[in-house]
């Protein structure tokens, strides 16, 4: 478990504005940022510059981020629902977490709609559609076609079953009906390198697994998994230009609370981090990760959880989806 304290200085000294003492009495204490994933995935990769500018805006107010993985972050998430309800114990939710966890694991210990109160939604992050150079297709609509000609002879790569590079290929190949065959390995890692060497063909990751492959051309970058370009990713369209119409898959992330978190505290917290994830800086560090800022209401996250929720339940029947 890492625990890791941002404590910053003045709000005065560095020229912020403080939402501290306008928005009442939150915080009276540190507060806790569970990411349920081990450190130095996406989730703390962007949990962490989101904590530093938080603890900024709240006048030098501690914000700690704690890893607490396990299980596909199952138990992390689980020990927020259980934490008091008042604002000083957050989740770091994920389209995994929050949308496609209860369907691989049939013994989950929480739910996302009844055991939390959605508080800000705070990033996308689209996907790239890479394949191995020798490949012989150039744009998404040559792949499919491709792998129409050969079903059930292209090999893609994730970082597991059940996780975000998984989900996405295969939701991509069942709107597309093409037949892929999924190769899961333990992390990110060992599938690129497998992807580098051309023993995998093609795999649906996060921008910074692939895109610095892409631009030494070692991988090609067919598309995005958005419905719309991405201001991070500059030249590279979503692969419903030519693919599958209106497809799209963005792996999200947001911050949650435990249910029963008085409404007005998660309306101080939310107007507190959509100032802070709308701030140049943190959009800047964000597009580092590939990611763009996606501050809304907890109304509005609330319904993105909902309607992914239904969605994953049904592709992880018709893909035949498990966990490790």
């Amino acid at each position: 478990m890492l625990r890791r304290h941002v404590l910053l200085g003045s709000a005065a000294a560095l020229a912020t504005p403080s939402l501290l003492r306008a928005q009442g009495a939150w915080p009276q204490r540190p507060i806790t940022i569970v990411v349920p994933f081990p450190p130095g995935g996406s989730n703390d990769l962007l949990a962490r510059p989101l904590a530093q500018r938080l603890s900024i805006a709240l006048s030098g107010a501690a914000v700690v981020v704690e890893n607490r993985g396990g299980a596909g972050g199952v138990v992390g998430a689980t020990s927020v629902a259980r934490a008091p309800k008042d604002g000083h114990t957050l989740l770091w939710g994920h389209i995994g977490t929050l949308a496609v966890n209860p369907w691989l694991y049939p013994q989950i210990t929480y739910d996302p709609v009844r055991d939390f109160a959605p508080v800000a939604l705070v990033a996308t992050l689209p996907s790239v559609l890479s394949i191995h150079p020798s490949l012989p297709a150039r744009t998404a609509a040559e792949f499919i076609a491709l792998a129409k000609a050969q079903p059930g002879s292209i090999e893609y790569g994730s970082a597991g079953n059940g996780s975000a590079s998984h989900i996405t290929m295969a939701a991509f190949a069942d709107a597309a009906g093409i037949n892929l065959v999924h190769v899961p390995y333990r992390g990110n890692g060992p599938m690129l390198a497998d992807l580098l060497a051309g023993r995998l063909k093609a795999a649906f990751a996060g921008a910074p697994v692939v895109m610095p492959a892409a631009r030494d051309g070692k991988l090609t970058a067919l598309g995005l998994s958005s419905a719309a370009p991405s201001a991070s990713l500059p030249g590279l369209v979503p692969v419903a230009e030519g693919g599958p119409a209106g497809f799209e898959l963005v792996q999200w992330h947001g911050l949650v609370a435990p249910a029963g978190t008085p409404p007005e505290l998660v309306a101080t917290m939310n107007t507190a981090i959509n100032a802070v994830v709308a701030g140049p800086e943190l959009k800047e560090r964000f597009a580092t990760e590939g990611a763009d800022p996606a501050p809304r209401t907890p109304e509005a996250f609330g319904t993105l959880i909902a309607t992914e929720m239904e969605r994953f339940r049904g592709l992880v029947r018709r893909a035949n989806i498990t966990a490790d």
